[in-house]
């Protein structure tokens, strides 16, 4: 299977983006794109079902600045970027959803992980592990 669309999980966080840089490395070797989703849990219970992209006029300051960041890593090592915002309740579910409809055509998930002990993972769960388990496509795990 050759690797053309590879969805990286953008939250922010230092391990979102050095989820990127693998991503990164992934599609220079590939010659893919990147396509870097967000998912944006202020919303409601409905929007988990289905999993709505948001307009990017709708997106906050801070998710605005998020996809800037990576659109602007990624674009610098001349590779074609799409940043996505989807609305939904639970991450791990939310970027699941997305990976796994047919229309997105992802080819491979890559998602950063905090690497929390065992106790916070049973009472916090853990998004990397849920992606891992619950996504079709291939997924790497970076920590």
């Amino acid at each position: 299977m050759q690797v053309k669309r590879i969805m990286v999980c953008l939250d922010g966080s230092k391990h979102s983006l050095k989820g990127l840089e693998t991503a990164i490395s992934f599609a220079k070797q590939s010659n893919g794109s990147i396509i870097g989703v967000h998912s944006d849990t202020t919303h409601g219970l409905f929007t988990a079902v289905h999993t709505p992209k948001i307009k990017e006029e709708k997106w906050s300051k801070e998710i605005k600045g998020i996809i800037e960041t990576a659109r602007k890593k990624v674009e610098g090592n001349e590779i074609k970027f799409e940043g996505i915002v989807i609305a939904g309740n639970a991450a791990g579910i939310d970027l699941t959803t997305f990976a796994n409809n047919p229309k997105n055509k992802i080819d491979h998930i890559v998602i950063g992980a905090r690497g929390l002990s065992l106790p916070k993972e049973i009472f916090l769960g853990s998004t990397s592990n849920f992606v891992m388990h619950k996504a079709r496509p291939p997924v790497t795990v970076v920590k």
